[in-house]
């Protein structure tokens, strides 16, 4: 179903709406390219999908192309994403390698048509070495944070990065001291996507009945890819200690990328670790199921994210939307979302999610006021129509470097 910015009115307000289009009025005609490594899986592909149509009825020619590369090099990538988070990574000569060799392949492919062209995260970084011979301003988004890296990979990719004209990252902390200017830009969820509009109560009983939960007894959910990153085996261990008193059920549930090697291993972790206990529910969904994960969360009494490293983790404002309470791991930009004791819980172990868990499975008028207070939080911060106008005042600052204070006439 198409959607346009007047749907958003309801949601966001129409000074919203209307500051966007006279904002867009500065940058109309202007080409917008974004370069990412997959199509479908994670928040990247996600926030693109939604934004591009906003910003195109807007006036603005934006598109999005994607990078191609093989296991090899995908594996290598994984490799730099957890290194970058400051995991202990053993990249050889050959990784490295791979990964210029992948980049020159696509550096003789792609087509850049872009007067702006934003290139998210390490996967295609190197396709600023076009920059040289096209010119077109290049800005770097970074969704990671990397803010503590593993040398020898940041090292390797700083020269990449120090050729951008800008960086974007998620949050003040997850940078690095760099000769070009950055900005902030804080992800975003779509309202009125499948994945967060209202679904009526008999839906959700429908997809709870399919996945054989429970709706009678207290449910806890996970929503998020199979990496160690998201701790998944954490969660089971935080749920057994809260099952010794409290009749309740876990799901864990999420889907694959083509640009995570990873997923499959974990998934058998976490299938092994949750073996004999029929309360435990892994779920490996297909690509789309966005109105089933709505349905899973609205059917959930209280939703983690328990990662141990995080660049934002929409799972935690998808939640909150919904008014449910979050227990989410006090790293990343879940720190952005979970305002502790406000809009839900941040905890450092598996005992701390469990003394939380349990907290809010005996208070349900505690699990409401969070709840209102998330949902509140997400209004003002993490809306999609945030997310485009701070991308058109991105565009607005690339054509005014080493201006403190831009004056829009």
């Amino acid at each position: 179903m198409a959607i346009h910015l007047a749907d958003y009115e309801e949601v966001a307000g129409r000074e919203t709406i209307e500051e966007l289009r006279v904002l867009a009025d500065k940058v109309r005609g202007r080409r917008l390219q974004n370069i990412n490594s997959t199509p479908v899986g994670g928040g990247v592909a996600e926030i693109l999908t939604r934004l591009l149509p906003l910003l195109r009825e807007l006036g603005i020619d934006a598109t999005w192309d994607v990078i191609k590369g093989d296991q090899a090099f995908f594996n290598v990538t994984k490799a730099f994403h957890n290194a970058l988070h400051g995991n202990k990574e053993t990249i050889t000569a050959g990784m490295l390698e791979a990964y210029r060799a992948t980049t020159q392949a696509n550096l003789e492919q792609m087509n850049i048509r872009g007067d702006v062209v934003i290139v998210h995260d390490p996967q295609p970084a190197g396709m600023v070495e076009l920059r040289r011979s096209m010119g077109r301003q290049w800005v770097w988004r970074c969704h990671i944070d990397v803010s503590n890296p593993d040398r020898q990979v940041w090292e390797f990719l700083e020269p990449y990065v120090n050729q951008y004209d800008a960086a974007i990252f998620s949050m003040p902390d997850f940078a690095q001291q760099l000769p070009i200017a950055q900005y902030m830009v804080a992800p975003s969820i779509d309202p009125l996507a499948d994945k967060n509009r209202a679904l009526s109560p008999d839906f959700v009983n429908e997809v709870l009945a399919r996945y054989e939960v429970d709706p009678e007894r207290p449910v806890v959910t996970q929503i998020s890819r199979f990496d160690r990153l998201k701790d998944p085996l954490g969660v089971i261990a935080a749920y057994r200690m809260v099952k010794r008193r409290h009749d309740c059920q876990l799901v864990l549930a999420g889907g694959g990328a083509s640009d995570d090697p990873e997923g499959e291993l974990v998934l058998r972790e976490v299938q092994e670790a949750a073996a004999g206990d029929r309360d435990i529910h892994i779920l490996l969904l297909p690509p789309f199921s966005d109105l089933e994960i709505n349905a899973l969360v609205r059917g959930s009494t209280v939703v983690m994210q328990k990662s141990i490293r995080e660049g934002f983790g929409l799972t935690v404002s998808e939640a909150l939307w919904k008014k449910k309470p979050v227990i989410g791991g006090a790293v990343g930009g879940i720190k952005l979302q979970v305002i502790h004791g406000i809009t839900g819980f941040l905890v450092h172990s598996a005992e701390g999610a469990a003394r939380r868990l349990a907290q809010l499975l005996d208070d349900p008028q505690l699990r409401t006021e969070l709840g209102e207070n998330g949902h509140s939080h997400v209004k003002q911060n993490f809306l999609l129509t945030r997310h485009v106008k701070d991308y058109i005042l991105v565009m607005l600052a690339l054509d005014h470097p080493n201006e403190d204070i831009i004056r829009l006439s």
